[in-house]
C-alpha cells in the first residue's frame, strides 16, 4: 500500500499527462519568451528578521477544505501589503484545489516573487511554471528519488528559478545540502503520513550551513510559532492555513515578519 505522498503524486502525473496533450512542450518553450525575468527572492530572504512566505491554499489532504478564496489575487496583494517576502500559490488541483490559472492570477497582482508550489517530478512542469510568470518552484526530496532531484534542480536554476529544496528528515536534509540548495524548507509535516511534528525544524536545521536559507514550514499559527522557529535558525517561514482562515491578512503576515533571533 503507497503512503499519502504515492498516490498524491500519482495523480499529479495523470493531470499532468492531460495538459501535457493539450499544450506541447515546445509551445511552452516559445511561451518562455513572453514570461517576464524572474524575480530573486533571496535579497528579501537573508535580509535582517524573519521573512513571510506567504500561500494561497484553499485546502489541504489533512485539514479538509480551508477558505472558499474567490480572488487568489486580491488575497496575494493583502499579503504583499503586509510585507511577504514572496508569495506561495499552491496548483495541485485533486488535493488542494489549486490551478496554474490561480498562479497566473497573482503574478499579474503582486510584483513580489511567486512560487509555484506543486508535486513537481518532471521539467515540463518547471518550464509551466516560469511560462506562468512563477520565479520559485518547489522540489520536495521525498518525492524525488535517484538523481531526479539534481536533474530538476539544474534545470530550474538554468530557467532562472529560485528552487526551495523541501525535506522531513536527516536524510532528505543531507541530500538537500549535498545539491547545493541554497533555499532548504524543513516541513514538520510528514507527507508520507500528514503528521506534524513541531520539533522537526529544530532537529534539522543544525544539519543545514548557515550559508543556507532555512525555513521552516507547516505548524505556524502565529508570532509567537515564527519567534520559535526563527530561535531555532529560521531565517523565514511559509505560512498557509493560519493565514488564509485569518480575517486581516495583510496584519497577519506582518506580525510574523522582522522577528529577530
Amino acid at each position: 500500500m503507497g503512503t499519502v505522498l504515492d498516490e498524491i503524486v500519482a495523480g499529479v502525473r495523470e493531470d499532468l499527462d492531460l495538459r501535457r496533450s493539450r499544450v506541447p512542450e515546445a509551445e511552452l518553450r516559445a511561451a518562455l519568451a513572453d514570461a517576464p525575468a524572474p524575480r530573486d527572492p533571496m535579497p528579501h530572504l537573508r535580509g535582517a528578521g524573519s521573512s513571510v512566505i506567504a500561500e494561497v491554499k484553499r485546502k489541504s489532504p489533512s485539514k479538509g477544505a480551508l477558505a472558499d478564496i474567490a480572488d487568489p489575487a486580491a488575497l496575494a496583494q493583502a499579503y504583499a501589503d503586509g510585507g511577504a517576502a514572496a508569495i506561495s500559490v499552491l496548483t495541485e488541483q485533486r488535493r488542494f484545489g489549486g490551478s496554474l490559472d490561480d498562479l497566473r492570477a497573482v503574478r499579474a497582482a503582486v510584483d513580489v516573487p511567486v512560487l509555484r508550489k506543486d508535486f513537481i517530478v518532471t521539467e515540463y512542469q518547471l518550464l509551466e511554471a516560469r511560462a506562468a510568470g512563477a520565479d520559485l518552484a518547489l522540489l520536495i526530496v521525498a518525492s524525488l528519488p535517484g538523481d531526479l532531484l539534481d536533474r530538476l534542480h539544474d534545470t530550474a536554476r538554468e530557467l532562472g528559478l529560485t528552487v526551495l529544496v523541501e525535506v522531513h528528515d536527516e536524510a532528505e536534509t543531507e541530500r538537500a545540502v549535498g545539491l547545493g540548495a541554497e533555499l532548504i524548507g524543513v516541513n514538520a509535516r510528514n507527507l508520507k503520513t500528514l503528521a506534524v511534528d513541531a520539533a522537526t525544524f529544530g532537529r534539522l536545521a543544525p544539519l543545514i550551513p548557515d550559508d543556507r536559507v532555512k525555513v521552516a514550514e507547516s505548524g505556524i499559527s502565529g508570532p509567537e510559532d515564527v519567534r520559535r522557529f526563527v530561535g531555532e535558525g529560521a531565517r523565514a517561514v511559509l505560512v498557509g492555513e493560519a493565514l488564509v482562515k485569518d480575517g486581516a491578512p495583510s496584519e497577519a503576515v506582518a506580525a510574523m515578519t522582522g522577528i529577530e533571533r
